[in-house]
């Protein structure tokens, strides 16, 4: 037992006392702080709410000002001081979502997606927003915005060594991949990070927010609140909606911690308010495009939204290398609502590299939705590295790759290739392993086929009924004054210097910091007052643990077969009919095939020999870029180009039919010198000489019976100065 448990009456009193004392002082400087917070929140409002970076830049196209206008806005950032931005790099363009709250979240801080671009001497541009969408904006305008964004980039960059990388935060990744399918031949690699491109995917511990549409009855509370809102919807409800998602920060976590901390905290908890009360709106058509098509619709990977021009947007269009990171810790976008739409979109890996398609998903263990965009933490390692391997990613050979971000070990062969404290390899991966993210299987999404059918039918009968009598009587003078007595808007203002009431607090708070004496961490109360933050903590996140419990059991209940479901039946899951037709046209590839195992020559024997041993082993690794760079002057009659074909026919051959495609080998490879000369690259590249040198392996034996060759001792690869 601790010595606190026989403390003396009087020691008790005199802790008492100073626990006492403290918890004042503590109070009177988190009330100052929520001040401050007011203070903070009216003066961004006053300046409009800029784009929160922590980088300078400079207005470029004001979407306001197109021929076809929204709230979009270009900016370019400028370069750090004493790091000059590379010309000849690729551009990064960072769009933040606007589900909410206001730009910024991309480049909030040093180390931030911004931040790594920027150091590593690319230039880096920002896609950001005003408060208020132009009139009659519709979806369809932002990507147009968007595309005459990039369209100038690219004009701004004749000589980049690529087309820009473009990143999109949350809502704003699938947004990413939709104009990535309008408009391929504008996009270099999209980096999709915490984006919910399969938002029925889940389980109920992971994801609870899928189910609010089934407890809403649908999407007509969306159209309903806009409407409400003079035509405008406000971004705060769905910020309440993310608070909801955990009552226990919300309502006790966030404001303790800070109490707890107030010493200490106040900068960090000041700078992510600022940040997180800015809220911003939408037009109806807007936020009823986003809940009817995505959210409870699902319909980007089925391919059934319909564009302007009276097409169908198509994932399948999407040429640049796809990267998506999402992280187990996200409850907003888990790894399955990240992912599901490849199972969905291709059926099969196969599909994949016959259209040439290169993905790549890296998966985070534990970061929560914000912490993707803004932990520093995750900015040092995940997306530097990404910025680091996204030319390697675009010479991967077509196909479904998990990308593995490790520390660096100290015995790490060719070690030295490696700058930084991390090791990245690329790990190849199938369908099926990419079923297994989703811990639930995907059964259970099929109740939220029959939801989005209640959702049409109650979305049209508010529309035929309660609308056109809403839209006479509100006006948008009190669509404006309902937004403004938003009960957080409220309370920022009546903790802020608006209030007379507050006008003490400063003084009184800057005496307590001149006499200011945090007591010790033994006090047997602050232990006490910790207890009771636990239990509170408990209670709450016991109550959420219910509630969608709860939640869950009604959507199912209403929606499932004993329910609605037997008069709106679901649809048959769409990776069933994916696959039927992805195995068709396998086939069908196979047929056409056949011939073009044995045609080619050493480039083609080289490629198809370097994709066989990235499949032995499982991966390939950054150092075999970096190894294959420094032995590229010695393959003076290997054309980038003519490369890049083969190793793309070469992988889909593979794919069809692995083993002919090793018996055929000898074929390409006609000479002994051309086999022992492409297996010694290899080996080299892919770091298998040193099995391959080892007579009793099974892949020295294989060498030596399909190519009647055995590898000599490699030189070591020259190091990059």
């Amino acid at each position: 037992m601790t010595q606190t448990a026989f403390a003396s009456p009087l020691a008790l009193i005199e802790q008492a006392w100073e626990y006492w004392i403290d918890t004042t002082q503590r109070s009177t400087l988190f009330l100052d702080v929520m001040r401050e917070r007011g203070n903070i929140s009216i003066e961004h409002a006053k300046n409009g709410k800029p784009p929160l970076l922590a980088f300078e830049s400079e207005l470029l196209i004001d979407g306001r000002s197109l021929a076809t206008p929204c709230n979009y806005m270009l900016l370019r950032v400028l370069p750090l001081q004493g790091i000059k931005s590379d010309e000849s790099k690729r551009p990064y363009v960072i769009i933040d979502p606007r589900a909410g709250h206001g730009a910024g979240i991309g480049g909030f801080k040093a180390d931030s997606q911004v931040g790594v671009a920027l150091r590593a001497g690319h230039p880096v541009y920002f896609v950001g927003f005003y408060p208020d969408p132009v009139p009659g904006q519709r979806l369809q305008d932002v990507m147009q915005a968007e595309a005459l964004f990039i369209e100038e980039i690219i004009k701004r960059h004749p000589q980049s060594s690529g087309k820009p990388c473009i990143i999109g935060n949350c809502q704003a990744g699938w947004a990413v991949a939709g104009l990535a399918a309008l408009r391929p031949e504008i996009m270099g690699p999209i980096v999709l990070n915490g984006a919910p491109l399969s938002y029925w995917a889940g389980s109920d511990e992971q994801n609870p927010m899928r189910y609010a549409g089934g407890v809403n009855g649908g999407s007509w509370m969306a159209a309903l609140t806009a409407d409400l809102g003079g035509g405008i919807f406000d971004g705060a409800h769905l910020v309440k909606n993310f608070e909801n998602l955990n009552p226990a920060n919300t309502l006790w976590g966030k404001p303790y911690h800070l109490y707890a901390n107030v010493d200490t905290e106040a900068p960090r908890y000041l700078e992510f308010e600022r940040w997180w009360g800015g809220h911003f709106r939408m037009t109806g058509h807007e936020i009823e495009a986003i809940v009817n098509q995505l959210f409870i619709g699902n319909k980007l990977a089925s391919g059934e939204i319909q564009t302007p021009d009276g097409g169908t947007l198509d994932l399948h269009k999407i040429t640049s290398p796809i990267i998506i990171f999402a992280s187990w810790g996200d409850d907003i976008t888990p790894p399955a609502q990240a992912l599901n739409w490849i199972i969905d979109l291709y059926g099969h890996e196969s599909a994949i590299v016959a259209e040439g398609q290169i993905i790549v998903y890296l998966l985070h263990k534990d970061i929560g939705h914000l912490g993707i965009f803004v932990g520093s933490k995750v900015a040092r390692k995940e997306h530097a590295e990404l910025v680091n391997v996204m030319e390697m990613v675009e010479s991967l050979p077509p196909g479904l790759y998990e990308m593995v971000i490790d520390a660096k070990a100290a015995d790490l062969s060719y070690s030295e290739l490696e700058h930084g404290d991390y090791s990245v390899s690329f790990e190849t991966r199938t369908i099926e392993q990419l079923r297994q993210v989703d811990p639930e299987t995907r059964e259970d999404e099929a109740i939220f086929s029959t939801v989005a059918q209640v959702s049409e039918i109650n979305d049209a009968l508010y529309k035929n009924t309660l609308r056109p009598i809403l839209q006479a009587v509100i006006t948008p003078e009190m669509g404006e004054w309902s937004r403004k007595l938003n009960l957080d808007t409220l309370k920022r203002y009546a903790y802020s210097d608006f209030n007379p009431l507050m006008a003490s607090v400063s003084q009184q708070a800057e005496q307590v910091r001149q006499y200011r004496r945090p007591i010790p961490a033994d006090n047997i109360f602050l232990g006490l007052e910790k207890k009771a933050s636990e239990m509170i903590t408990d209670a709450l996140n016991t109550y959420r643990d219910l509630r969608n419990a709860a939640s869950s059991s009604y959507v199912k209940a209403v929606y499932g077969p004993l329910g609605l479901g037997a008069f709106f039946p679901p649809a048959a899951p769409i990776e069933i009919k994916v696959l039927a037709e992805a195995e068709q046209r396998l086939d069908t590839l196979r047929d056409e095939a056949e011939p073009q195992f044995e045609q080619g020559g050493f480039t083609e024997g080289l490629a198809r020999l370097f994709v066989l041993a990235m499949h032995h082993t499982g991966n390939i690794e950054r150092r075999s870029f970096l190894i294959g760079d420094s032995i590229k002057a010695s393959l003076p009659e290997i054309d980038p180009t003519a490369w890049r074909q083969a190793l793309e026919a070469q992988t889909l051959l593979i794919s069809l039919d692995a083993e002919r495609s090793v018996a055929t080998l000898p074929k390409l490879l006609k000479s002994l010198a051309e086999r022992k000369r492409a297996v010694e690259i290899v080996a080299k590249v892919t770091m298998l000489a040193p099995e391959l040198e080892d007579p009793s392996s099974p892949l020295a034996i294989k060498a030596k019976e399909l190519l009647g060759i055995k590898a000599s001792r490699a030189k070591p690869a020259a190091k990059n100065t």
